[in-house]
């Protein structure tokens, strides 16, 4: 059994009653995360450490990877079962082909949700950042951040997510597209990493 599969496995009871409280702070709760509106303003300090978070993201997707603990996770080519052996069963596991396995923000860790293709290889990687300190990651990172830092996005589009409007800021990197979720231009949701379509 790896730390991280141990590490989880403790710290699971623990993060159940948060994830249960935090359960009317909507979309975040698919990973137990609250949402940028429940945290304090971000500082200058918090906003440097949120610009250097947002910055990890542009290598490693180039080789379609995130940064930190999934690193050497590749979309379009690590399956299931290899990511199990690594990260430990998913916290919450999809409940259908198409669904998502969750792994929850918990002690500092951020959270994550992964899906796959039918044949179980990866097909799409999310960041939902951690709990603590989270002005310090994606609660910090802003849309201005993001253009200002990446440039012009490859497309802008606008997405409901039940009665949430969000906007998906989404770059092209190799032959992957990375996508920022926001819920307004203040809030993150999440990032998407997934294979660049043809």
């Amino acid at each position: 059994m790896t730390t991280i599969t141990r590490v989880r496995k403790t710290l699971l009871a623990l993060s159940a009653a948060s994830v249960v409280a935090i359960g009317s702070f909507g979309a975040a709760t698919q990973v137990g995360l609250p949402s940028a509106s429940a945290a304090q303003a971000p500082t200058a300090s918090d906003t440097a450490m949120a610009q250097e978070k947002l910055n990890t993201f542009y290598k490693p997707a180039l080789k379609g990877e995130f940064p930190g603990n999934p690193s050497g996770f590749a979309v379009g080519k690590t399956t299931r079962s290899e990511i199990i052996d690594k990260f430990g069963q998913p916290d919450v596991a999809r409940t259908s082909v198409n669904g998502f396995d969750s792994y929850t923000a918990n002690m500092g860790n951020p959270g994550y949700a992964m899906s796959y293709t039918t044949s179980g290889v990866l097909k799409e990687i999310r960041y939902f950042g951690t709990n603590v300190e989270r002005q310090t990651n994606i609660g910090g990172i802003t849309m201005a951040m993001v253009k200002k830092n990446w440039y012009v996005p490859t497309s802008t589009t606008t997405i409901k997510n039940g009665n949430t409007t969000q906007t998906k800021l989404t770059y092209k990197r190799g032959e992957y597209n990375i996508e920022f979720i926001f819920n307004n231009s203040l809030d993150l949701s999440h990032i998407n990493l997934v294979e660049g379509k043809a």
